[in-house]
């Protein structure tokens, strides 16, 4: 019989008692990202992962860290900076009033990923396996810890994104990398238009592009930045073919982590409570032209992510998003009777909670489209 530490014997217990009454839980980690609550207001009991935490293994000659779910990224990432490795997605940590912002639990869970996404990919890349309590109690074990070990049904890297509904992740494999040897930040002056087709043009060719971000400015300039990372040799002749403003390696750093963590002057009014406009986030094909919507845009990833401020209905701003391929995530902010999630289509929607049914049949965990 598999051996459990007290704190999943803990966990466990909830679920069963949970499982029995019809009670409702919610896994909550840091409580980092509250706002993208599926079901804000429902009923329902958290349950606390943040006891839940320690690194089990970490071998840097292999590229992989084992850490439990209630793990903080920010302690995470400090232990990976030590050997000289970090997790090349960026995922934001959400560090605000003095929390200890997301968890590795929670990082997954969310399947958030900031600038690096572009150049290094999502998080879900990064996961090699996991384990995971599902509301029937029992414990279960995906993937492996290493690249080679990982086999049959992928469902490690399913539970990014799935927001808690599919169980309690408990741990989780990592694949980490060694930090860039060289990067650089160029600044060019061109409209939003112009910049994505550029991004394309140049994502096309053999360049170490890591990262990319358009938005308008304070004194209204339309700035696209690019961030350079790997070889010193490949990101200086990059940099000489590109050409462009080269942005101060002290500023460029600053820039990326306020845009990976949202503190960037853009966002600024979109952590405001009495906020009247929704933080939109988009996801559309890198090739999509400027969307038709009233508001303020920022986009990243070569132009496949598109943050929108904006008092535009909901019902146009996903009716946009889907006209060329994409869909729209209420991320902060707005009318809380607005489903955070574009409700799935069918067939979709029938896989989704067929899949829902065989990890959660008791209904414990959250429904991330608001059914009952």
């Amino acid at each position: 019989m598999e051996s459990l530490p007290d704190t999943v014997r803990a966990l466990r217990e909830q679920v069963q008692q949970a499982a029995a009454d019809g009670t409702r839980l919610r896994p909550r980690g840091g409580a980092s990202k509250q706002w993208l609550d599926p079901r804000p207001g429902h009923e329902a009991r958290v349950l606390d992962m943040r006891a839940h935490a320690g690194v089990l293994a970490y071998e840097p000659s292999e590229l992989y860290v084992t850490a439990r779910a209630g793990t903080a990224l920010v302690e995470l990432e400090a232990m990976l900076a030590q050997q000289g490795q970090c997790l090349p997605c960026d995922p934001p940590r959400f560090l605000r009033d003095g929390g200890a912002g997301a968890t590795v639990g929670g990082m997954v869970a969310a399947g958030l990923s900031g600038p690096g996404r572009l150049g290094a990919g999502a998080v879900r890349d990064y996961v090699l396996g996991a384990s995971l309590l599902n509301g029937r109690g029992e414990v279960l074990h995906f993937g492996g810890q290493v690249m080679k070990n990982v086999a049959g049904y992928d469902v490690s890297r399913l539970l990014a994104g799935s927001m808690g509904s599919l169980g309690v992740i408990l741990e989780v494999s990592l694949k980490v990398l060694p930090l860039p040897r060289a990067q650089a930040t160029l600044a060019f002056e061109m409209p939003q238009q112009q910049a994505t087709e550029q991004l394309n043009r140049w994502g096309g060719q053999p360049l170490p592009i890591s990262a990319s971000a358009w938005w308008i400015d304070a004194d209204g300039r339309e700035r696209l930045y690019l961030r350079l990372r790997g070889a010193r040799a490949a990101v200086d002749a990059a940099c000489t073919r590109l050409g462009g403003e080269r942005v101060a390696d002290a500023q460029a750093d600053a820039l990326w982590e306020a845009l990976r963590e949202q503190t960037l002057d853009w966002f600024a009014p979109t952590w405001q409570q009495a906020l009247a406009q929704t933080l939109w986030r988009i996801a559309v094909p890198q090739t999509a032209p400027v969307l038709d919507l009233p508001g303020q845009t920022l986009v990243e990833w070569g132009g496949s992510l598109r943050w929108l401020r904006s008092d535009a209905d909901a019902a146009a701003v996903r009716e946009a998003a889907a006209r060329v391929g994409g869909h729209a995530t209420r991320f902060r902010g707005g009318d809380p009777g607005v489903p955070v999630f574009t409700p799935p289509q069918a067939p979709l929607d029938r896989i989704q909670r067929q899949v829902k049914l065989a990890f959660d049949p008791h209904g414990v965990f959250p429904d991330c489209f608001g059914a009952a």
